[in-house]
């Protein structure tokens, strides 16, 4: 099993050394070469010439309704796959895993905010000579479409190529036999990786492609790693440079307990959770601090999970005081107030944003899906104690659950408008995505799914409903965001954040999360700032456009997002001056606000109104009961 050293400075060393070697190779590859070519065969003493190795990681996108490559200028979300990916092959590099005489050259790419060019990289390996290795890494259902159309001017080229991710994983783990459509690209010629690279196996796939023997099938489901001490994630500035704020990521945990049905990480990470040290940690923060990095986006799916929480805040806390600018956004479930002290060092540690996968305020619907450690009795005190400490707050709800209708949803919307205090609200279609149990049951059914991979975006209906028609499904989940990001209710969020006196959240990030999906109707998080489309990367399939209406359309689409954009933020901008001069604004208050109330369940819409809810109060008072009876027996000493 490969580890790096436990000491911290051993850590930050290490991959402080072969980031200056990753770099230097990306700089002026081609010139190398030739001054290497060069001294080779006119005999002259001068740097001994080495058999060259290309490693190409793409992160793929997928396409819109049009068949375009959805890409920005700058994207929102980074790809923690492809740091992750890109963070054990730097460890590759300084442990020589091919030998002296290789001379790696790497290039990290995502394409939501990267134009890939296929032709042009294979002119450039072409060009400096050597052997290639094209990855196409973190591939979720969207994004398996587009990255085969990618693979094939490489494999056309004569070089190998590779896909890995959930997609191909999910499948792997929950499905007697695979899709068509990696049953074809194992035809075409393309490996497919299953499970996680980590303890050693990214050598194995390594020493394969560049001997020429890369297997059809990888498979390390069955055989998850430790991550402690592993090889840290890790990308350069000038990609980390292509997101809107700056942000990276990093995981300090996989794996989930949980059963939710909906859920592939359960059955690709597992269910037993794995974990990174303080000492990975710290340095992960050191390295990236060292490129000017500081926002980190924490992809575990629930942080507070992480038995090594305590440890790892501690160790966060400690380099703040000693001046390191960190900034956090994480995710955790709707219990994580019950863990004594995790929220208040949670935001000394520099957690600024929550996102909570609430799913649902129904718990009839939570119990179908198998969401049973959340609990509505829960919601606002969990929320209160976020605000307290300053963190901003965004939620996440399914539209499409079993007891879903368009009537149902609405209302349940505007209960959490007025009774639970969250900043910004991500609704997605239900969609079974391979790797799930939802998914793994329709297959077995037989029921009817959406046969196009690249729809799976959790931003369509890709099936149908027991409830709603098709119309109804695609029409609440449309309206869910315009009911909920109402200009009335935009203001009460700005009021909310200044009124409680903490850092809040900012209107025109509000703002812009909205017309994201309005504008573009993508997902806000696959999102970015001034969509990119190029008329030649367009879909196999559809035809080629006339440039003579595709660049007018274009230009006259981006002129009006951009002017819609901007009028939105100026509104904004104005609201957010307007609250932060209203010499009352400390004073604000509203129910979402107000601190729980013993007696509360009795009069909230949350516990009144919504499907099960009376249910799911008895059932709490049950436990309540039983825990009360229990410390009131007496132990026997």
């Amino acid at each position: 099993m490969t580890k790096v050293p436990t000491d911290r400075q051993g850590l930050v060393s290490r991959y402080a050394a072969a980031w200056t070697i990753r770099t230097g190779l990306i700089q002026a590859p081609r010139r190398r070469a030739s001054l290497l070519t060069l001294s080779k065969k006119r005999g002259v003493a001068g740097p001994v010439a080495k058999d060259i190795f290309h490693v190409v990681m793409i992160k793929p996108t997928h396409y819109d309704a049009d068949g375009y490559p959805i890409q920005w200028l700058k994207s929102v979300m980074p790809s923690n796959t492809l740091a992750s990916i890109n963070g054990l092959l730097l460890d590759c590099i300084d442990r020589q895993v091919l030998g002296p005489d290789v001379e790696f050259r790497t290039q990290t790419m995502d394409e939501t905010n990267t134009r890939v060019r296929p032709d042009r990289i294979i002119r450039q390996i072409e060009a400096d000579g050597g052997r290639a290795f094209i990855m196409l890494v973190g591939v979720q259902t969207n994004q398996f479409p587009r990255a085969v159309d990618l693979a094939q001017p490489f494999l056309k080229a004569g070089l190998p190529v590779g896909i890995g991710g959930f997609h191909v994983s999910g499948c792997k783990a929950m499905l007697k036999q695979q899709p068509p459509e990696i049953v074809e690209a194992i035809g075409m010629g393309i490996s497919m990786y299953s499970g996680e690279l980590e303890e050693g196996r990214f050598d194995e796939v390594l020493k394969d492609a560049w001997n020429g023997r890369l297997k059809p099938e990888y498979d390390y489901l069955n055989s998850l790693p430790s991550l402690e001490g592993q090889p840290i994630p890790m990308l350069d500035r000038d990609t980390v440079g292509r997101t809107s704020a700056n942000y990276t990521s990093f995981d300090l945990g996989r794996g989930c307990p949980y059963q939710c049905s909906f859920c592939t990480i359960i059955n690709v990470q597992g269910r037993k959770s794995r974990f990174r040290t303080p000492d990975d940690l710290e340095a992960i923060i050191r390295a990236n601090l060292a490129q000017d990095v500081h926002k980190f986006f924490v992809t575990d799916d629930d942080l507070a999970r992480n038995r090594n929480w305590e440890p790892l805040f501690d160790r966060l806390i400690k380099l703040r005081d000693d001046g390191m600018p960190v900034k956090l956004t994480i995710q955790v479930d709707m219990l994580c107030h019950k863990i004594p002290g995790f929220i208040e060092k949670a935001c000394k540690a520099g957690v600024e944003r929550v996102f909570m996968g609430l799913e649902n305020i129904n718990p009839d619907n939570l119990l179908a899906v198998g969401k049973r450690q959340n609990k509505i009795t829960e919601y606002r005190a969990m929320m209160q104690e976020w605000r307290k400490y300053g963190a901003s707050l965004a939620g996440g709800y399914i539209i499409g659950l079993p007891s879903d209708t368009h009537e149902s949803v609405m209302r349940d919307i505007k209960i959490i408008q007025r009774e639970l205090p969250i900043d910004l609200m991500e609704f997605a279609v239900l969609t079974p995505l391979p790797g799930s149990a939802d998914h793994k049951k329709l297959v077995e059914d037989g029921v009817w799914m959406d046969p196009d991979p690249n729809k799976y975006d959790i931003n369509q209906r890709v099936t149908h409903h027991a409830v709603m028609s098709d119309e109804e499904w695609d029409r609440t989940y449309l309206d869910a965001w315009s009911t909920y990001y109402t200009p009335e209710h935009i203001e009460t969020i700005g009021r909310r954040s200044l009124g409680q006196k903490n850092k809040g959240i900012n209107l025109n990030e509000v703002t812009e999360f909205y017309l994201m999906h309005k504008l573009e109707d993508v997902h806000p998080l696959e999102g970015g700032l001034m969509r990119r489309k190029y008329r030649r990367d367009r879909r196999p399939g559809f035809p080629l456009e006339n440039p003579l209406l595709f660049y007018p359309r274009y230009w006259l689409q981006t002129v009006r997002n951009l002017t819609a954009l901007g009028w939105g933020v100026w509104q904004a901008n104005r609201l957010q001056k307007r609250i932060a001069e209203d010499p009352n604004r400390y004073a604000y208050t509203d129910l979402a606000v107000t601190p729980p109330e013993q007696d509360e369940t009795d009069k909230l819409a949350l516990f009144q109104e919504t499907s099960g809810a009376e249910a799911a109060l008895q059932r709490e008072q049950v436990i309540v009961k039983a825990r009360e009876k229990a410390i009131a027996v007496p132990r026997l000493t």
